[in-house]
């Protein structure tokens, strides 16, 4: 399935149905009168968050909606069918702007949320809804209110506890690969990965949903390369894991550069918990490394964690260091933390090979 984070859909919903202009006349029956019914209410435009979807790529190939019209009145005081309503269903995550694109409407962040878009017009009154003791034998009746018409955008934000970000070709998609059951595109060369990607990662018996996204490169923000479209699907996370490829010429520059683009990206981002990690550690020997991390430390303020999905060393590690934080901003109880894979205890990854 093709993904699609935006799309711009015209709605309209139904027209409400005009009253009945009626008289009662039955053989035998003394008296008659007015008994026009009214018109039934137009159908409403309602948008719905659903499990199971994961892009907007229906929205694609069909790009109005309009819900049905109000039948009218009828004579013997029989009012009309409401017009049918419709639903957009859209994934967990997915925001509704107006035309401009800029202002909200509503931010579909629960699986079952409801929330109406267009409201349908009324249905008109019938001739029989003005008799009165003065005017015994009203013959008008009022028409069905027009509904209501929009265009709008649905733009997508992935909703995931943590986020990988880095360069391409950091190893991103080879750690989602191997933690989760998600399948993403690896191949050694840039940008093999072109949407986000989710997985759900276990650890201790703790899952939370990890989010892959797109290689940054230096100028993302002013569109370089894949630009930084894709970073609206790592606003919502809890953590970031921020993945330094060792095979990097200058481990410091490669993470500045991603941190850059963070920054002038804004959206929270730059104040988001982030853990740093070394990747690709298995293509180095140990003084390569030790030499690599110390140079990511003083990039970074802090010891980096040492990993390579490949070669499954150090992932229990990062995965216990993001569950950490996750259910810590979550307000949850955390687990008793283990001894983290960071730089200084560089010694042990032969352990975990």
């Amino acid at each position: 399935m093709k993904f699609l984070d935006e799309a711009k859909v015209f709605i309209r919903s139904g027209d409400g149905g005009a009253g009945a202009v009626s008289f009662r006349r039955e053989k035998f029956v003394e008296f008659g009168g007015p008994d026009g019914g009214d018109g039934g209410r137009g159908g409403d435009v309602w948008v719905e968050a659903v499990n199971g979807l994961n892009t907007l790529i229906d929205y694609r190939f069909q790009q109005h909606y309009k819900a049905g019209t109000g039948i009218h009145g009828m004579g013997r005081n029989r009012t009309g069918a409401n017009g049918a309503s419709v639903t957009l269903k859209v994934p967990v995550g997915t925001q509704i702007f107006e035309e401009d694109n800029e202002t909200l409407i509503i931010d579909m962040v629960t699986e079952g949320q409801r929330f109406r878009l267009a409201a349908g017009g009324n249905g008109g009154f019938g001739n029989a809804y003005f008799k009165s003791s003065t005017n015994q034998a009203p013959d008008w009746a009022n028409p069905g209110l027009p509904g209501q018409e929009k265009t709008i955008w649905l733009r997508l934000k992935l909703i995931a506890d943590a986020g990988l970000v880095g360069l391409p070709n950091a190893g991103k998609s080879t750690f989602l690969a191997t933690v989760t059951r998600a399948r993403p595109k690896i191949a050694n060369y840039p940008f093999t990965t072109l949407h986000p990607n989710l997985g759900v990662a276990t650890i201790d018996g703790r899952e939370f949903i990890l989010a892959d996204i797109p290689g940054l490169i230096d100028g993302a923000h002013e569109g370089v390369g894949l630009g930084d479209r894709f970073l609206g699907h790592v606003e919502r996370t809890r953590v970031l894991l921020h993945l330094v490829s060792a095979q990097e010429e200058n481990v410091g520059q490669a993470y500045k550069i991603v941190k850059h683009e963070l920054n002038a990206y804004g959206g929270g981002l730059e104040d988001k918990p982030e853990i740093v990690a070394l990747s690709q550690i298995d293509v180095l020997d140990q003084a390569e490394i030790k030499k690599k991390a110390k140079e990511l430390q003083k990039a970074c303020g802090k010891p980096p964690l040492l990993l390579s999905a490949a070669a499954h060393m150090g992932m229990t590690e990062a995965l216990r260091a993001l569950r950490d934080v996750i259910v810590e901003s979550a307000g949850e109880t955390a687990l008793p933390d283990r001894s983290q894979h960071h730089a200084d205890n560089a010694d042990t990854d032969e352990d975990d090979a």
